[in-house]
């Protein structure tokens, strides 16, 4: 018997600045929509409708609005930057569709329409801003593309680190795509920081890393580069050289030792090839997926609010770990990661917190009194290191 097929809109760019990791993503959606559609386990399938806005903020309204209006669809998938989910909210409210929105971002955002699958500011920035203060330092040179995600993150980043008695030494700035990077390369060998927190987005972020790295090679430097975005397809596109070292903060990782993500792997290996790596975003973007799929069987229906009730609480077993959205803020409990890209194009987990932690979107239960004391402490035991016993 033939199944009733729904209708799922897929909105990534697979042209313009970021077409490589919205391309990962949509390439992780329709592995997703395929195994939905081969599972006995639900009684319909899935039918993409696949719109490419070309990495340009005004066009995701209108490729959304024509899903919406022309498509009549109810669910949508998709968008990687802020700046393109802001540009699609007020339609999706509007008309009450659900945007399943996959990846990690700044916060400080809550709609009734947009399910955040993807890691809220308590799953990223905060973890990686508490391993800089308590081993490397409080005194940070930060480096971003020019959009929300950065004003936010810096922001944030701002806040802790200058609660802990620490300084931003420098904000620049480029626009999305900019890959002339050489002037904030120069000020960074000039300066010498002890640390830079880098939030480029695609070419920018790969074309800085390279030259970073050529520079601190030059002038006989080691400078710790943090990131809450970078991951596996980027370090193989950066360059081996490049890109070891960077520490980098995200709730997924190709290298997480669980069966879930082991076949996960093994899977999208299979289908996209042994020498192509699943990211983040890519496999948020999965989830989303796999989310709306369980949500709709629960429901036995597409209705928007019967959805979204029956996401709410509902656990998945997800190749980062067990996922599942929180009522309160539509947002998802998910488990934060540190690790270091090493060669081969991987990542080395050296930090995971010990549960799914709640999402925290507003930031509202951030302690930066004890954010600061744990500086403090972690300063002293740096000091001591250096104090002569005189007797």
């Amino acid at each position: 018997m033939t199944k009733p097929s729904i209708p799922l809109g897929l909105v990534f760019s697979r042209t313009g600045p970021y077409a490589m990791m919205a391309g990962e993503m949509q390439k992780s959606a329709l592995m997703a929509v395929d195994e939905v559609n081969q599972d006995d386990a639900f009684d319909f399938t899935f039918a993409p409708h696949l719109r490419d806005p070309g990495g340009v903020v005004a066009a995701y309204h209108t490729a959304c609005d024509d899903l919406i209006r022309t498509e009549q669809i109810d669910h949508i998938v998709g968008c990687y930057t802020s700046a393109s989910r802001k540009q699609v909210i007020p339609i999706v409210e509007r008309t009450e569709r659900l945007l399943w929105h996959p990846a990690r971002y700044e916060g400080f955002e809550s709609s009734d329409n947009v399910i955040y699958v993807g890691a809220a500011p308590n799953h990223t920035v905060v973890p990686l801003v508490r391993h800089m203060l308590d081993h490397i330092s409080s005194d940070v040179f930060c480096v971003g593309s020019n959009y929300v995600w950065t004003w936010e993150t810096n922001r944030v980043l701002r806040e802790i680190v200058t609660s802990a008695g620490g300084h931003i030494l420098a904000e620049r700035l480029l626009e999305l795509g900019e890959t002339a990077v050489d002037h904030i390369v120069k000020e960074i060998v000039d300066r010498k920081p002890p640390v830079v927190f880098n939030t480029l987005v695609g070419e920018s972020s790969y074309a800085f890393m390279r030259l970073l790295h050529a520079a601190t090679v030059h002038s006989g430097l080691t400078i710790p580069v943090l990131s809450c975005s970078l991951c596996e397809p980027e370090l193989k596109l950066i360059g081996q050289a490049a890109s070891v070292g960077c520490i980098t903060s995200s709730a997924y990782f190709e290298s997480i030792e669980r069966p879930e993500n082991r076949a996960f792997v093994s899977r999208w290996k299979a289908r996209y090839g042994d020498d192509s790596h699943p990211s983040v975003d890519g496999q948020s973007t999965y989830v989303c997926v796999m989310l709306l799929a369980r949500a709709i069987r629960r429901a036995g229906s597409v209705d928007v609010n019967a959805v979204r009730r029956a996401a709410a609480n509902h656990r998945y077993d997800s190749p980062q770990g067990p996922v599942w959205v929180d009522p309160d803020n539509n947002h998802c409990f998910l488990t934060p990661r540190l690790a270091r890209s090493v060669h081969g194009g991987q990542f080395k987990i050296f930090w995971e917190a010990d549960a799914p932690e709640r999402p925290d979107p507003y930031l509202s239960n951030l302690d930066l009194a004890t954010i600061a004391a744990r500086a403090e402490k972690s300063n002293d035991t740096k000091r001591s290191i250096y104090l002569r016993v005189v007797k």
